[in-house]
């Protein structure tokens, strides 16, 4: 599963997540930080990505348009690099099951 993080996440993290979720990116490297939600989720669906974002936007945009993509909503407020990365991984095993083994389109993590 490779996970594409929201605006409102650190590309710095993505190193960090490489082991868990291979070929994960940010949407700064893609260099599209400029690009709007629609434009963010339809990539997200042509390549394969689980849209990782801390807002409300992505889960919206699923009520409209169904999945995929998937997204995981991090409900954790203004936290380390450390505290998301440690989110994700920690709970990897409850997102693949959430997203693939159950279907869902949407999972909420809280810290």
């Amino acid at each position: 599963m490779k996970l594409l993080l929201d605006q409102n996440l650190s590309r710095r993290t993505i190193p960090f997540l490489q082991e868990a979720f291979p070929a994960s990116t940010q949407i700064a490297l893609l260099d599209m930080e400029n690009a709007n939600d629609l434009t963010i989720w339809h990539y997200a669906k042509d390549n394969d990505f689980v849209i990782v974002t801390k807002d409300a936007d992505f889960y919206e945009i699923s009520s409209v348009y169904g999945q995929p993509p998937k997204i995981i909503w991090l409900k954790i407020s203004n936290q380390s690099k450390a505290a998301t990365i440690n989110a994700l991984v920690v709970n990897q095993q409850n997102i693949e099951l959430a997203l693939v083994g159950e279907g869902k389109a949407c999972i909420e993590i809280y810290r």
